[in-house]
């Protein structure tokens, strides 16, 4: 039913529960499955923008993308889903789930998986919830992990 499965990933709990739902179905499905790591927060963009850059920030912040992406691929090949790609995403916009509904579309996911809650702590209390946006603009169908 589900051929391309796109899963959102940030480390946090409630996102490595979405990640092993979606691990459970595309190894059901056979489908290809598309782990997601963007990189954007308001803060580091207005702290880009700022005298508080900090020249590493971003380099720092791609490190720790890319570690949790590898971490994440490893668990899907690891349970035997083999049409696995991790895709780590510099974005700028105001909010990752904008990013997330266009990579859904660019990539032409049949279904995104995500958890409700990442990690976002204040900056999710101010901008608002990225799974309630996707919710909202999902091209396709969308299962949502609670945490």
């Amino acid at each position: 039913m589900y051929q391309r499965i796109l899963v959102p990933v940030d480390g946090s709990d409630t996102s490595t529960r979405g990640l092993s739902e979606a691990i459970k179905l595309a190894k059901e499905q056979a489908a290809r499955l598309r782990i997601l790591h963007v990189v954007c927060d308001p803060f580091v963009s207005a702290a880009l923008m700022s005298a508080g850059y900090s020249p590493d920030l971003l380099p720092r912040l791609q490190a720790e993308g890319q570690t949790i992406l590898d971490a994440a691929e490893a668990a899907a090949r690891k349970h035997g889903v083999e049409d696995v790609e991790a895709t780590l995403l510099d974005y700028r916009g105001a909010q990752i789930a904008e990013a997330i509904i266009a990579e859904a579309k660019s990539w032409r996911a049949d279904l995104i998986i995500m958890g409700t809650h990442g990690r976002r702590g204040f900056a999710r209390a101010v901008m608002g919830s990225d799974a309630e946006y996707v919710v909202r603009h999902a091209p396709v169908p969308l299962l949502l992990i609670r945490s």
